[in-house]
């Protein structure tokens, strides 16, 4: 193929136009965007978390904007990176900005664009992958919020600490729970925690105050075995599946009230199947002429702190679910609370820091929904449970939810406008000062 020199003018001048096109802002926005691909482009799936990768990366961020760093290890080769912007006033409690390095695994075969490519589609601006909305998206706005201050010449009054933790996806014991009980954290006098939220679909940004109580639920039904062919009461799958047409009418009934609009995903009891275990293994499948007599369910249940009686659901479980009248019985972990009592932040005038958020995100132009109940665990709940207030906000507005999901997205003008947002909340909490009666009285939590 050969061009003409006009031909090679023609196309001299159009690059030459496309790049005076691209303003300094526009360049800003390419290296702001290529470093979130970075940090998506580290595989930290489960079962086997690049963390050191991760870690590397996170620290070379942070010498790029001078902040402290420190890598703790509470538990061999799950680092945790902490990070530290010292305010004016070191004295204050301080400010800490939460997120987990670590994603859920994937099965690349279901996803339009190869998970961990971070892949910017060019028609519509969408960045296909792992952890774009669940949760290293919140972890880099943290960072490029900060950049952008630091750009300002913007000064913290507080001190604002920045944690990328491990394990929060497989329930986060060897992370943010070892931190939050550990002396360092206590030295750290946090005063405020803001943690991951979720997407929303609609313009509205989403505050959450409060979490669901994780329990998990195995239910077991014994029975004679027998063969394939005859009828028998009371078998072990006979019972399993009355149980589990009993589960699955309190779920409708729930969900009905979430259809319906009465009450929000995070207000119900929420009964999910994880697992159903039964059968005779055989070296092509299973043995078909022969009943099992044993079989076996798992439930993910959600319980909200609101909810009037959580020993009721105990009990349903006990009589109606798996009565030992028909040869069942059932093993229930659940989450503890502090102290028995629901683990809620205050979301109205008593508690500042929400004042302090809300007010921040109308400054930056966005809106605002109802405060919450998240629906899922967060490593949030620890950081409660020490007594400090913890919202849960991530800044995916216009976003459909898509954490776990395959072909998790995250559009590039969400991404950069969330990075204004946190500005804005960061100048917000880093700058507040409240006394009463000569201290400092932001612990109105619980």
């Amino acid at each position: 193929m050969t061009m003409s020199f006009d031909g090679f003018r023609r196309l001299f001048s159009f690059i030459s136009i496309a790049l005076l096109l691209r303003t300094p802002s526009t360049i800003a926005d390419d290296s702001v965007l290529s470093r979130f691909q970075q940090y998506l482009q580290i595989n930290t799936a489960h079962p086997s978390p690049n963390y050191r990768q991760a870690a590397d990366f996170i620290l070379s961020q942070a010498k790029s904007l001078s902040l402290e760093s420190r890598t703790i290890e509470f538990v061999e080769n799950k680092p945790l990176i902490l990070l530290k912007w010292t305010g004016k006033n070191p004295d204050l409690p301080s400010i800490l900005l939460n997120s987990h390095t670590d994603v859920v695994t994937v099965e690349p075969h279901k996803w339009s664009y190869p998970p961990f490519d971070a892949a910017i589609d060019p028609q519509n601006g969408n960045i296909y992958a792992r952890g774009s909305q669940d949760m290293k998206c919140v972890g880099l706005q943290y960072l490029e919020a900060i950049r952008k201050l630091k750009d300002s010449k913007f000064e913290p009054v507080r001190t604002i600490y920045i944690s990328f933790v491990p394990d929060e996806e497989i329930g986060g014991l060897d992370g943010a729970k070892e931190f939050a009980n550990s002396k360092m954290f206590d030295e750290m006098n946090v005063g405020i925690v803001l943690d991951e939220g979720l997407a929303s679909p609609e313009d509205k940004y989403r505050l959450f105050y409060a979490e669901r109580r994780a329990m998990a639920l195995v239910i077991k039904a014994t029975g004679a075995p027998g063969h394939g062919a005859k009828l028998y009461d009371n078998t072990a799958m006979e019972n399993l599946l009355k149980s589990i047409e009993s589960v699955r009418r309190f779920r409708a009934s729930q969900f009905d009230l979430v259809k319906a609009g009465l009450k929000a995903e995070g207000e119900v009891v929420s009964v999910n199947m994880a697992f159903l275990k039964a059968g005779t293994p055989s070296p092509t499948g299973f043995v078909m002429n022969l009943q099992p007599s044993e079989a076996q369910a798992g439930f993910d249940i959600r319980v909200p702190p609101t909810a009037d009686d959580p020993a009721s659901l105990e009990r349903r479980i006990a009589e109606e679910w798996a009565p030992a009248s028909r040869n069942m019985s059932f093993e229930l972990r659940q989450f503890k609370q502090k102290n028995g009592k629901p683990l809620m932040t205050a979301h109205d005038s008593s508690n500042p820091w929400w004042s302090l958020i809300e007010e921040a995100i109308i400054k930056a132009k966005g809106k605002i929904g109802k405060p919450e109940i998240f629906p899922a665990s967060t490593d949030a709940r620890y950081f409660r449970m020490k007594g400090v207030p913890a919202i849960g906000f991530s800044p995916m507005a216009n976003t459909p939810i898509l954490l776990h999901d395959h072909n998790e997205f995250l559009n590039k003008e969400e991404y950069l406008k969330g990075i204004e947002v946190y500005e804005s909340i960061l100048k917000a909490f880093s700058s507040f000062v409240e006394a009463k009666n000569g201290k400092d009285s932001l612990r109105d939590e619980l």
